[in-house]
């Protein structure tokens, strides 16, 4: 079993889900999250006065996949979260861990059969 943390540009969010859905990974946490790497922020105008940011919003995405989806799942999302047919900085990052125990609370399964 791994955990795949992948944090992406909100625009990329329902595509993804979606085709995620198709190739049968259908349970996820969603959470908002802000960044700050290479992009370095960007300028904003409120108000007639111009402001940096330095988080950007992001998108992080937390699901566990038993090892025989672990490819597909990875290569959906690195093949859909790319903005452009050679993706952009700021597109976001994968991330798989191992994930030692899983235990599905509603009714105490554990490993592969808790995911």
């Amino acid at each position: 079993m791994k955990l795949v943390l992948a944090v992406i540009q909100p625009t990329r969010l329902n595509v993804l889900r979606e085709a995620l859905d198709k190739i049968g990974v259908t349970r996820m946490t969603v959470c908002d999250a802000q960044g700050y790497a290479r992009q370095r922020g960007r300028t904003e105008l409120y108000r007639g006065s111009e402001y940096k940011t330095s988080l950007l919003r992001k998108i992080e995405l937390e699901i566990l996949v038993n090892d025989d989806f672990l490819e597909r799942t990875v290569d959906t999302i690195q093949s859909l979260a790319r903005t452009g047919p050679e993706g952009t900085i700021g597109d976001g990052k994968i991330f798989v861990v191992a994930a030692e125990r899983v235990i599905r609370i509603s009714d105490v399964k554990e490993g592969p059969e808790g995911v």
